[in-house]
């Protein structure tokens, strides 16, 4: 064609104005086999399980490349494939190799052509480097165990600081007390008796008028008495005179009234004591000082549970069972005298717990767990009689008894259950100790002395350890605490 604008002819024959366009070149394409649904199982998942170094199925492989063949038993490839992943060339194969490269083979047997990279053992194969703990058939190409990076929760348990778990930046995270393998254990049974954490109290820590007067000067008012009787009885035998013993049989009554007294009053004395003993704030509360808190409770790590209730989440639990004697029946222990109630069964324990200062709503760590000496006055939530005749009215008693191997056998009995559960209200008091900012209440180092009540004739009571103060906690509204 004749014309100054430029012109080709297409394959079709027709004539279009313009430049031929040049031929770009054609990136190679590759084609792949779709790779089937794995269901999760990480054999099936090809190259992930070769990260791994988990066999895989051998019946199925990936390949990426134009396969041009299909292989036939006796003759050859008809071209050469690309190969990625695990190839099984026989069932007796020792390993699975990952290979890259043409396959070719011959006719009657077929020769792999392996291409590695690294070093190899005397057998030809690939040597697996690996670093940590390995289990099982499998080797792990990994560098140790990776811990687990958990968030912080900033709780504050007690005992001696110990080596744990680390915390979210990768430091050793400052954990006190026995670690156990659970995080928050419920502690009951037999196991409370092995536990570190929880402190086991007797009887003897309850309050005694007899234990907490001083006995020196107990023998010493007997021995006057004593005197004063036979000095007055001689004296009434020799001049016919009886005043003085008369005014020795009236002291004699004064004092055994006043000691009377003490022993049914004593107890509601130091309670009235604690009571009226004024509240601290912790905030401006001095290291060292002795102070009286109240809040509310929040479990540790270690809570308890009632022995007869099954009350979960307590701090303090306390079960008791009393036995009368009468004229002929078997005594509840050593000392029990007739026609008294004696203590036959004590099960009584606390542990370490929070309290929330009502004052400064600042929480504190209180330590009475781990052996540490507590004087509670924890008012029992639960009283159960039991006579020879309503046995059968309480299958729970009955079956209480029988797993603490204790015999009913027309016994009148009584149980009572005192605790303190989480979200009771208390008071404590100990001595304010502050270590790297965590505020903690420990026993002081001296009893406690609550001094002379002229005006109730109260004789003073000496409070060891950290002293607890809780009424009813059944008749308490018990405020629900987060954890």
């Amino acid at each position: 064609m004749g014309s100054r604008f430029p012109s080709h002819q297409l394959s079709n024959g027709l004539y279009v104005s313009g430049r031929p366009e040049q031929p770009k070149e054609r990136t190679p394409t590759m084609s792949s086999v779709a790779m089937p649904y794995t269901g999760g199982d990480i054999k099936k998942s090809g190259e992930l399980g070769k990260m791994f170094d988990i066999p895989t199925d051998g019946s199925k492989s990936r390949k990426s490349g134009p396969i041009n063949s299909a292989p036939s038993r006796t003759g050859s490839f008809g071209g050469a494939a690309s190969h990625s992943g695990p190839i099984m060339p026989n069932a007796g194969a020792r390993s699975t190799y990952s290979t890259s490269g043409p396959v070719t083979s011959g006719s009657g047997s077929a020769a792999v052509k392996k291409t590695n990279s690294g070093p190899l053992n005397k057998h030809g194969e690939p040597i697996k480097k690996s670093s940590g703990p390995q289990s099982g058939g499998v080797t792990r190409q990994n560098s140790g165990p990776i811990p687990p990076v958990l968030p912080t929760t900033g709780l504050i348990t007690s005992g001696p600081i110990s080596s744990g778990p680390l915390n979210s930046s990768g430091a050793p995270r400052k954990v006190s007390g026995p670690l156990e393998s659970k995080g928050s254990m419920k502690v009951q049974g037999s196991s409370v008796v092995n536990n570190q954490a929880v402190t086991t109290l007797s009887q003897d820590d309850e309050y005694s008028f007899r234990k907490n007067f001083p006995k020196p000067i107990l023998w010493s008012v007997i021995l006057l008495f004593v005197m004063g009787f036979i000095a007055g009885g001689f004296i009434l035998g020799a001049v016919h005179n009886a005043i003085l013993l008369i005014v020795v049989v009236i002291l004699f009554a004064a004092v055994v009234a006043l000691f009377s007294w003490n022993t049914c009053w004593g107890r509601r004395a130091v309670v009235n004591f604690i009571s009226g003993y004024p509240d601290a704030e912790l905030r401006t509360a001095k290291n060292g000082q002795l102070v009286k808190v109240s809040g509310v409770v929040t479990c540790g790590n270690v809570p308890l549970e009632s022995s007869f209730r099954k009350v979960p989440r307590c701090v303090y639990t306390s079960t008791s069972l009393y036995e009368y004697r009468g004229w002929d029946s078997k005594p509840a222990n050593s000392t029990h005298r007739r026609f008294t109630w004696g203590l036959r069964s004590l099960e009584r324990h606390v542990v370490d717990f929070y309290i929330s200062d009502f004052q400064s709503g600042l929480r504190a760590l209180v330590k009475t767990g781990y052996g540490a000496r507590v004087t509670p006055y924890v008012d029992d939530s639960f009283v159960i009689d039991v006579h020879p005749g309503n046995e059968d009215l309480s299958p729970g008693f009955v079956r209480w008894l029988g797993e603490r191997n204790l015999s009913s056998d027309d016994r009148t009995m009584r149980l009572k259950e005192g605790y303190i559960k989480e979200g009771s209200t208390v008071s404590v008091m100990g001595v304010v100790q502050r270590n790297e900012n965590v505020l903690m209440i420990v026993p002081p180092s001296e009893p406690l002395t609550t001094g002379c009540q002229w005006a109730h004739c109260i004789f003073p009571a000496s409070l060891e350890g950290i002293v607890l103060r809780c009424e009813d906690a059944s008749k308490n509204d018990v405020m629900p605490v987060k954890v």
